[in-house]
């Protein structure tokens, strides 16, 4: 155990590239967080763990790798190829004796918790017509620990509710780096499918309206595909 007190670090000497997991390639991010406290875990520095899709000894490797543990675990939306790894993240982190911090927009909060199993068969049959992948990857879904709402600043995000792939879709924006990871809302050259339960075209095109309207400059680390601009998705 690292009991000791942590300094102020540079967070940003890890790079900021997505572990790429699971069938559907989704991008879970490990975003460093610079908050100094005593640390529960033999790793030394805290980060923000975004949208853990599948793989998760792939993503505890690579938290190892990079000493880092988990703070946070940011959900952008409820989607199974976005939340599959939390039960084996949460079975491997409890050893330290404590409970990580889930997040999700509590418009997608039944995507996890005691009714994820028949909201995630629901989506999945109506995207590939069955539910066997599901099926073949599914352990229970913990519950929340936070539920987050339009505004809510968590770690060093500011959350925009940015509905309309999912009804609790969020943006998780960083101010100070200006950045975004922008879930399956907006991708490079694409945006979100809304033929799921709970999308809505006429509410995507309104939060892409939204974010059109941030600064150009603003990076986009998206939930499948390459990184983009605000000003380039425009």
């Amino acid at each position: 155990m690292n009991e000791h007190t942590k300094q102020p670090v540079d967070a940003f000497r890890i790079p900021l590239a997505p572990l790429v997991v699971g069938a559907l390639a989704t991008n879970c991010w490990l975003y460093p967080l610079t908050e100094p406290g005593p640390s529960p875990y033999e790793q030394d520095q805290p980060c923000a763990v975004i949208d853990p899709g599948a793989d998760p000894d792939v993503i505890i490797a690579r938290m190892k790798r990079f000493q880092l543990y988990p703070k946070y675990i940011l959900l952008t939306h409820g989607h199974f190829d976005h939340v599959a790894a939390l039960p084996g993240l949460v079975s491997h982190f409890s050893q330290y004796g404590e409970a990580l911090e889930i997040a999700i927009h509590q418009a997608d909060a039944s995507y996890l918790g005691p009714e994820a199993y028949t909201v995630h068969q629901t989506a999945f049959r109506a995207a590939a017509g069955n539910s066997a992948y599901v099926d073949a990857l599914w352990e229970s879904m913990p519950s929340p620990a936070k539920l987050l709402a339009e505004g809510d600043s968590i770690g060093p995000f500011k959350v925009l509710h940015l509905p309309g792939h999912t009804q609790g879709s969020i943006g998780l924006y960083d101010a100070e780096r200006k950045l975004l990871f922008s879930g399956d809302t907006l991708f490079k050259q694409g945006i979100g499918r809304t033929d799921l339960p709970g999308g809505d075209w006429d509410a995507l095109q309104k939060s892409l309206k939204r974010l059109f309207a941030l600064e150009g400059a603003i990076r986009v680390y998206p939930g499948h595909g390459p990184e983009t601009s605000i000003a380039a998705e425009r």
